[in-house]
């Protein structure tokens, strides 16, 4: 066995055993405290939503061991299987080697990976979410879903993909270089046309006309000094009862936008309690810095692409015997979330470090005790768990707990 290809089936093992290992702790768990309700929510939360948040969570759990194990052999199959090495030699025998066959390799992987994610969806959207009562889209919509992203990503992503293979072809021993530049600009791009251009493909966006709910949001505005295109008012009832409340686009594209489930069960202080929340990741630059720190993370794996992409025994390693630039691209992006897995809490942390930084600004402009009864109604309506398993909520919460979350919200009240 090759060296390379040991340490690839030890990476593999240890990820895939980790995920379920910590699902399996997520559940056991939730199920332990499933008949008691914490006892700083037991006068706002009754037993039965309870119950129900800790099934639902254990439901999605599940799903996710599932997924955990299907990534795990599809992984396997394109590589030491020979998925991808078939693949290959059909392309080249009919295209040659230049890009149209790095294009037609990666596209046709993308395809395959797409389609072993349907069934999950499906799963995950017409039992699960409609078995605890929050789907709202039909097969129809589902499908209208699947269209509209595949002619995005075809409008969006080929074009990018052959500025991709064309720089690493033409640029020479810097090529990754020029290639996270092209990367950064796409994403730039994406996050400029956003508001307009795409997410009106999948939503319906109506400008708010609660005349008392609009005053209050100006008001707020005003005194966070932000300035918006416009505020609007989200159909997201179409897909889901689940309710948020996001902005969007930078610059004069900036936009507010509210759920309509979100409008439907919060109070004016409490929707603007949670706008303020939302304001704070912009005015905090917590936006900027996610984004900075993507971009320096992705130059860092494109260089240390770089370094392997002249290299045979990353190729022999997972039973590739004709290299290419396209074939390195799919290798690397493939087996990186393995090696990666246990960087993951690092991540969460900083997310979760943002959530309390953004909920520190929200009281200076709002009312603490608004944001805690919104937090309180989010969780109960969107049926979060009050319960997490702590090693697992390290790990995968970009949010932290409800408990530790509403625990430092009342000292802001009491000071």
């Amino acid at each position: 066995m090759h060296v390379f290809t040991a340490v690839f089936l030890v990476a593999l093992l240890l990820t895939t055993a980790a995920r379920l290992w910590l699902a399996i702790r997520h559940i056991h768990y939730i199920r332990g405290h499933r008949d008691t309700v914490p006892q700083e929510f037991a006068t706002q939360i009754n037993l039965a939503a309870h119950q129900k948040a800790a099934d639902y969570s254990c439901a999605k759990t599940r799903l996710h061991m599932v997924h955990a194990v299907v990534d795990a052999l599809l992984l396997l199959a394109l590589t030491l299987g020979g998925g991808l090495q078939l693949l290959s030699d059909a392309w080249a025998g009919w295209l040659g080697n230049g890009l149209a066959f790095g294009m037609a390799l990666i596209i046709s992987v993308a395809v395959i990976v797409s389609i072993m994610e349907i069934p999950i969806d499906i799963y995950r959207i017409f039992v699960i979410e409609a078995g605890f009562g929050f789907n709202q889209m039909t097969p129809v919509l589902f499908i209208v879903d699947l269209l509209k992203q595949a002619l995005l990503a075809t409008v969006f992503g080929v074009p990018l993909l052959f500025c991709v293979l064309w720089l690493m072809a033409k640029m020479g021993t810097y090529w990754w270089f020029y290639v996270w530049l092209a990367w950064v600009g796409f994403n730039v791009l994406v996050l400029a046309i956003y508001p307009t251009y795409i997410a009106p493909l999948f939503n319906k966006f109506s400008p708010m006309e609660n005349p008392e709910l609009k005053t209050r949001v100006e008001q707020l505005l005003a005194r966070c000094g932000f300035k918006s295109q416009g505020l609007f008012v989200m159909d997201g009832s179409k897909r889901s009862n689940h309710g948020n409340a996001y902005f969007t686009g930078f610059g004069a594209a900036k936009r507010i936008v509210f759920f309509d489930t979100l409008l439907s069960r919060l109070e004016p202080a409490e929707i603007e309690a949670v706008l303020a929340h939302e304001l704070g990741h912009y005015k905090l630059y917590h936006v900027i810095k996610r984004m900075l720190w993507t971009f320096a993370v992705s130059l860092g794996f494109l260089w240390l692409l770089g370094m392997l992409i002249n290299e045979p025994w990353f190729y022999q390693g997972l039973n590739v015997t004709t290299p290419s630039t396209a074939m390195a691209l799919l290798l690397f992006f493939m087996i990186t979330p393995i090696f990666t897995f246990l960087l993951q809490p690092l991540l969460s942390a900083y997310s979760r470090m943002h959530e309390y930084e953004a909920d520190q600004y929200a009281v200076r402009f709002a009312s603490a005790s608004d944001l805690m009864r919104a937090l309180v109604k989010l969780y109960k309506d969107n049926a979060s768990t009050l319960t997490p398993d702590p090693l697992h909520s390290a790990f995968y919460d970009s949010h932290p707990p409800a408990t530790l979350r509403i625990a430092r919200l009342q000292g802001a009240v009491h000071n």
